[in-house]
């Protein structure tokens, strides 16, 4: 079967990790109070702070819906069998934040604007949703040993496909999008707070010209 689902998240996917990136930013904010310089300097070294503790940074989530079919054959050849299963995954797309340093980011003083780059967005590996599986199965006479290398097969597949699915352009973009909103709220309100005054952060990726 080469039928091939692709769910697209709707928009409220992306609500959790904007209130969790202001929890962040929060948390940020209470580091530099504690550990930051006490003048208003050197706004990418407060910066850095409200990102330091972020080793990864999840911000968005897609929810993918696998169709794979298995094959088994046995006895020469003559015990026949096939499987085809739906297998919801989700897979989690992030940022690595440790990659974060003084070199991609840039301070207009005169502007008030934080210029920031960031490393590409990467899906992470699906996690496969198998008790809300499922499957129909065709064959005369199905074995407990192939309907286990079958349901084994499938789940091999149904993660290959969840991986190349979660690489479509479309969820790459909803993603970056997504990454671009939660680093500007996780640096504009540490650094608005501090004392920075109405800042603007504009956020582009490796690559990529100014997204604003």
């Amino acid at each position: 079967m080469d039928d091939h689902r692709l769910t697209l998240p709707t928009p409220r996917t992306r609500a959790p990790w904007l209130a969790l990136a202001g929890a962040l930013a929060l948390c940020g904010w209470l580091g530099w109070k504690a550990y930051g310089p006490r003048d208003l300097g050197d706004p990418i070294a407060t910066s850095l702070v409200a990102l330091e503790k972020q080793d990864k940074l999840t911000v968005f989530s897609a929810q993918l819906s696998p169709v794979v079919a298995a094959d088994d054959a046995r006895l020469f050849g003559m015990l026949k069998s096939r499987q085809v299963a739906v297998i919801p995954a989700r897979v989690d797309y992030s940022i690595d934040m440790a990659a974060m340093g003084r070199s991609r980011m840039t301070w207009d003083a005169q502007a008030r604007r934080l210029d920031v780059t960031l490393p590409p967005v990467q899906p992470g590996r699906p996690n496969l949703d198998e008790g809300r599986a499922q499957y129909l199965r065709e064959g005369v006479w199905i074995t407990g040993d192939a309907q286990a290398k079958l349901t084994r097969d499938n789940t091999l597949l149904a993660e290959q496909q969840a991986a190349q699915q979660a690489a479509n352009p479309v969820l790459l973009d909803l993603a970056r999008n997504a990454a671009r909103d939660a680093v500007r709220q996780n640096l504009a309100i540490p650094l608005q707070v501090a004392g920075y005054g109405e800042v603007t952060v504009t956020v582009r990726f490796d690559g990529e010209k100014d997204q604003g």
